[in-house]
């Protein structure tokens, strides 16, 4: 089964991210299974996530549910089976040196691959996603390879690639899909109405090389749930804490631009912001966070999810995707990750210099990496 307009990411509900409210573990569950009976038919879930514990409960919510009514997407990446934590940057990519070389890949990905299906209590996944990789990932003949022979295998009917956690790896995602781009169904990519950019950069590589994407943090942090206003209260370690001060009410002032469009169609604010990515002809899938905000007057998990789940089939005009697009502009208003003409040194996990490779990704896109890729506000 391919993935469908609409998607539910196991790491809504701030069970797995710091996002909000954590749900309490049955409304967690409950919430899943209403997703199904909704109408959403696509489930994504990332290994490391508590170290399997969010594939373990995704299979318990969808117990006894018919496998072949819903699209089961698995991710795997890092390495917590023989990895060491190192704080809030989490787990190593398989793929770090000091952890194994380029011919024990296959050997995890497939060790990996089998213990989310165990975990998952499935057969088979629909796709299967490299998540998060290093520069390694991206470019690795035998990390694909692996990829591919897990496939043969009959493990996952699609292949795919989710860069993260932070925005960026625009060339790099690029170069994966001319590297790659038989063996990819699908990509993920951070794109919405409020952060068009990086994402964007990439949508031309995708449709040229037929690479269907799904997009995520299509709510803009909650924005779009229109229940983040002024004034907000984020809590101590929720994710949104890191974002620039002003975000809230830089934000609510964009949405507040944007809801002419949606009132003309009859959206709510997520809709809206759903069919705005939609509205891009490589983006056929969206999955944006579910947040249970803290506090008595906040909108209920359970109608977020009936607003993905009711998604109307509206196109928006050009005319409208681009008066969107205006107002949101978001252009060079964060530093990326991955291949970065800023980073100088030795290769981060989430962040290296541009390669002589990603320099002629550049140049073939007609892309300037000093322009495109930079940061406004930085310090020079």
């Amino acid at each position: 089964m391919d993935l469908t307009r609409t998607a539910y990411g196991t790491w809504s509900g701030g069970r797995f991210m710091h996002f909000g409210e954590p749900l309490p573990e049955e409304r967690f569950l409950s919430a899943i299974r209403h997703a199904y009976d909704k109408g959403i038919r696509t489930f994504m879930t990332a290994d490391v996530y508590s170290n399997g514990g969010a594939d373990e409960m995704l299979a318990r919510a969808l117990a006894g549910v018919p496998r072949d009514t819903y699209a089961l997407v698995g991710m795997i990446g890092h390495d917590f089976y023989s990895g060491q934590r190192d704080g809030s940057k989490g787990y190593p990519r398989f793929t770090h040196p000091q952890l194994r070389g380029p011919r024990d890949y296959a050997d995890y990905v497939r060790m990996a691959t089998e213990k989310v299906l165990a975990r998952c209590q499935t057969d088979h996944l629909d796709c299967l996603m490299l998540h998060n990789p290093d520069s390694i990932g991206y470019t690795s003949d035998a990390v694909w390879k692996a990829m591919e022979k897990v496939q043969e295998a009959g493990l996952t009917e699609m292949l795919g690639v989710a860069p993260g956690p932070a925005n960026g790896f625009s060339l790099d995602l690029i170069l994966n899909f001319e590297r790659f781009g038989p063996l990819l169904d699908w990509a993920m990519i951070i794109l919405s109405p409020m952060e068009p950019w990086p994402g964007s950069i990439c949508l031309p590589a995708a449709e040229q090389h037929d690479i269907k994407l799904i997009t995520r943090v299509v709510d803009h942090g909650g924005i779009f749930h229109d229940d983040v206003k002024p004034g907000h209260k984020f809590g101590e370690r929720d994710h949104r804490g890191f974002r620039p001060p002003g975000w809230v009410e830089a934000g609510n002032k964009k949405l507040d631009a944007m809801r002419p469009i949606a009132e003309k169609h009859g959206l709510t604010a997520l809709q809206l912001a759903c069919l705005w990515n939609l509205g891009h002809k490589p983006v056929k899938s969206v999955i944006p966070t579910l947040i249970q905000e803290v506090g008595t007057d906040a909108k209920r998990y359970e109608e977020k999810i009936d607003e993905l789940a009711a998604l109307p089939e509206v196109t928006l005009s050009a005319d409208e995707i681009e008066e969107i697009r205006s107002i949101g502009d978001n252009t060079g208003c964060m530093d990326l990750k991955g291949g970065n003409p800023r980073h100088t040194g030795e290769p981060l996990p989430d962040r290296w210099s541009l390669s002589n490779d990603l320099n002629q990704v550049a140049q073939r896109w007609h892309i300037d990496p000093v322009t495109a890729l930079a940061y406004h506000h930085a310090q020079n």
